[in-house]
């Protein structure tokens, strides 16, 4: 019996791979176990596909068919296709099939299908003999004598038998009532992961480094094959993007490479013990090959400038930009992916405090020490750098957000906070998305504009502005009223939470501007309504704010500023920073509210996201799912889960499940609740 529990343990054990390919050409294998269908990618399992699940299985010539029964929360088709090597391959792949299902799913031994006297249609293959259930009744209901097995030993001592109550045809799919056990493949299989935590966090390391590596490959291959197929870029910007990104691509390469070997080398019995393989000297290492390239990495702030300068003044290589920010490949604005290695370097650091924490006796610890001292250092000497930079690039990225605005990235203006209140009018309150700069406030509405750009309605300077509550005087919850020189707005949060933040980075950026005694520069540009013609906005603009997530354009539908419009919450220049620091990367199994299943995916979390891949190895994602307003918690007791390891992110109707492998990587989720604007209790 123990022989057959360590068995079904084993992911691969008795799983025979059967090479096929998927309607988009690409190689996998499938394979069949008693939980149902599975896909593997190499030798990772992707995908299961339970036999519940399975209405019908096919073939024809060499096209595999899988029919599923309908599921509303299944993001699958209804028949999923398959083309193996011949129709004969796909024959026997067919009969194994029926055969497992047989066995493992019916409670008897299907009947023979009568003969067709004349013509015949379909295969008359059925599986012959007792079902996993006929034989666990006839070992069950049999009055056999059970015998223990001795075996003799060398040294002349006699083994204890095994437990006479544990029938060797006790099969460990079922339970102690003798029926069928419909778990899913993650419950059959046990983790296989080692227990030192330094693994987890070299692992983290080797995860996030294979996306920061296919980031840099946005800029450095797939952006400069589109440039190169029309001479439009100035020499000098084409100069200084090849020369300050494809150095430091060159060397994130050569050690992502060491770090995939040394983790590979680490899969060993020693491993498991404690005596993990090093890591600490080829992060210092690379941290030495960073530090020579550190007037490279000072000089990507200027490549963003110079690209956004190039694009003023030519409007094709503008149109090229945004055509290339549509692919999905840039699953982010291209003046993020600019800014990614800077960011990786504080990833770095966060990682090596984590390593030098957990290392103080380990033979590690000295290369982890100096690594963290190097990566210290370049942090502190180019932080101002990066603060800049990151100011400008979310600057300019509301200004593709934004219509009826002059120039936004301006010398000396900071960005605060983007969110969603009601703003008080003659007709009521109307749902308006406020921009707070470091001189002015800004408030828009929805427009009806090809890229659902936000239509700028008024501003109110920060210059000699005042601030009070207002929810006794209105009778509006979360209110509060915005004292300017010119006019005064009354405004309402979605709850007090909101209010509170709102209303403290509002007080802080007034005395900030009062300080500088600097007058707020004039934002509208001289197409827009001026601010008595504020609510003079038609019907048809007002059923255009109210439109759905599914009417927007794939990538400016994303953004976060149409995420904040839809899901009514704010966030700060504070949240990117904390967003920034905390990206992560690596497999998690997801489930959804009333599936049984749960996927393997790839999932990288950034800019307040999760994005869902296949494998690390695919070049774009399959699918997003924006975080804000979503709270996290763990599952109670009446959810069934009855899993370690699991986080739940809801918001409103919807719900999903997310198991991580570990301890370790289920407590590193937790950034994941920065991101939450809703939170509840959480017990880690």
């Amino acid at each position: 019996y123990q022989l057959l529990e360590m068995a079904r343990r084993l992911e691969m054990y008795g799983v025979r791979l059967h090479p096929a390919k998927d309607r988009e050409g690409t190689k996998l294998s499938l394979a069949v176990s008693h939980i149902g269908l599975l896909v593997f990618q190499g030798h990772t399992k992707i995908n299961a596909f339970n036999w519940s699940k399975v209405r019908k299985l096919s073939f024809k010539r060499k096209r595999f068919l899988i029919k599923l029964r309908p599921d509303l929360n299944s993001a699958y088709q209804d028949t999923l296709e398959f083309v193996m090597a011949s129709r004969d391959c796909c024959k026997i792949f067919w009969k194994i099939c029926v055969e497992y299902h047989a066995f493992f799913r019916l409670f008897e031994e299907p009947k023979p299908k009568a003969k067709a006297v004349l013509f015949t249609r379909g295969s008359s293959f059925r599986f012959s003999g007792r079902t996993q259930k006929q034989v666990f009744d006839y070992v069950k209901d049999s009055e056999f004598q059970k015998v223990p097995f001795e075996s003799q030993s060398s040294n002349g001592h006699q083994p204890s038998p095994i437990n006479a109550h544990s029938s060797p045809l006790s099969s460990p799919l079922f339970t102690d009532a003798g029926y069928v056990r419909t778990d899913d493949e993650d419950e059959v299989r046990r983790k296989k992961c080692p227990t030192d935590k330094a693994y987890f966090i070299a692992k983290e390391l080797l995860t996030t480094e294979r996306t920061f590596q296919k980031d840099l490959a946005v800029i450095t291959v797939w952006f400069q094959a589109v440039l190169g197929k029309e001479d439009i870029l100035p020499d000098s910007v084409r100069t200084l993007i090849n020369t300050n990104y494809d150095p430091v691509y060159q060397l994130h390469q050569a050690f992502l490479k060491e770090v995939e070997q040394r983790l590979q080398e680490g899969r060993s019995n020693a491993h498991i013990k404690g005596d993990y393989q090093r890591v600490g000297d080829v992060m210092l290492k690379n941290i030495q090959g960073l530090k020579q390239l550190t007037s490279l990495l000072q000089r990507h702030g200027e490549v963003l400038v110079e690209l956004e300068r190039s694009c003023r003044a030519s409007q094709r290589l503008q149109e090229l930009c945004r055509e290339f920010e549509q692919q999905k490949v840039c699953y982010l604005s291209l003046n993020m992916f600019l800014l990614r290695p800077l960011h990786r370097l504080l990833h770095y650091k966060l990682i090596l405090e984590r390593l030098c924490k957990h290392y103080p006796p380990h033979q590690d610890f000295r290369d982890s020490r100096a690594a963290l001292a190097d990566i210290s250092e370049m942090v502190l000497q180019l932080q101002g750098t990066m603060m800049k930079m990151e100011n400008i690039q979310k600057l300019l990225e509301l200004k593709k957000d934004l219509t009826g605005i002059q120039d936004l990235a301006i010398p000396g203006r900071e960005f605060i906070r983007l969110g969603c209140l009601s703003k008080l009018s003659g007709k009521g309150l109307q749902q308006r998305m406020f921009f707070l700069f470091s001189d002015s406030l800004v408030y828009t509405s929805r427009g009806m504009t090809a890229d659902n750009q936000f239509k700028v309605h008024g501003q109110l300077p920060l210059y000699g502005m005042t601030i009070r509550e207002s929810e006794d005087e209105w009778g509006v919850p979360h209110s509060f009223t915005l004292f300017g020189q010119r006019q005064s707005v009354v405004v309402a949060a979605s709850c007090v939470s909101e209010m509170v933040k709102w209303m403290e980075d509002i007080r802080m950026a007034v005395v900030l501007v009062e300080q500088s005694n600097r007058p707020s520069t004039d934002l509208l540009s001289t197409k827009s309504p001026e601010e008595g013609g504020v609510e003079a906005e038609s019907e048809e603009e007002l059923s255009a704010s109210r439109s759905s997530l599914e009417r927007q354009s794939a990538q400016r539908g994303n953004t976060t500023v149409h995420v904040c419009w839809h899901r009514n919450t704010s966030v700060s220049m504070v949240d990117f920073s904390v967003a920034v620091e905390n990206q992560l990367s690596g497999n998690l199994l997801r489930k959804f509210k009333n599936s049984n299943g749960w996927q393997k995916l790839w999932v990288v979390f950034t800019n307040f996201s999760l994005f869902f891949y296949k494998s690390h190895q695919d070049d774009y994602p399959l699918a997003s799912l924006p975080l804000l307003g979503y709270s996290l918690t763990v599952p109670a007791e009446t959810e069934n889960i009855q899993k370690d390891y699991v986080f739940k992110l809801h918001f409103k109707s919807h719900v999903y499940y997310f198991r991580s492998e570990s301890q370790y990587t289920f407590q590193r989720s937790v950034p994941l609740a920065t991101c939450c604007v809703v939170l509840s209790s959480v017990v880690w």
